[in-house]
């Protein structure tokens, strides 16, 4: 019955994910609080939080493997292309990539779209470790 607490943790992650960025992050994105400068700043700030959120869910509810279930919630995220809500994009990424072989004047894209993945999926699973139980002192 491991599976089954993997599957909630998954869905769990996907639900989190889902609400915070569409119906949390989206509308505040909208609001006039950022100028043209900082949006993009503002942006990756509330992906960060948004992936924390959802890692944490679902590290929490699969405690004694949270970090495990964060990853595995991770991999199910490289096959969706989320548009403006989120900036998690791996198949674009690997597109990328792929266009970087054959022309370097992709390269830099190539650096900073990594560098922008990897701070997430680090927010992501960062969420999962602080859903871990306490150990106890000895």
């Amino acid at each position: 019955m491991r599976w089954l607490g993997w599957a909630r943790s998954i869905v769990a992650g996907w639900v989190t994910l889902l609400a915070i960025a569409y119906g949390l992050e989206g509308p505040l994105l909208r609001l006039p609080l950022f100028g043209p400068v900082w949006i993009a700043t503002a942006h990756l700030a509330f992906d960060c939080l948004t992936l924390a959120a959802a890692g944490w869910v679902a590290g929490r509810l699969n405690r004694h493997y949270a970090v495990l279930s964060a990853m595995l919630f991770a991999s199910t995220l490289c096959f969706w292309d989320f548009g403006d809500a989120l900036a998690l994009n791996v198949p674009w990424l690997l597109r990328l990539a792929g266009n970087s072989f054959h022309d370097s004047r992709y390269f830099d894209s190539l650096a900073a779209s990594v560098e922008t993945h990897l701070i997430l999926f680090g927010c992501l699973i960062a969420g999962a470790a602080l859903s871990r139980p306490k150990e106890k002192a000895v």
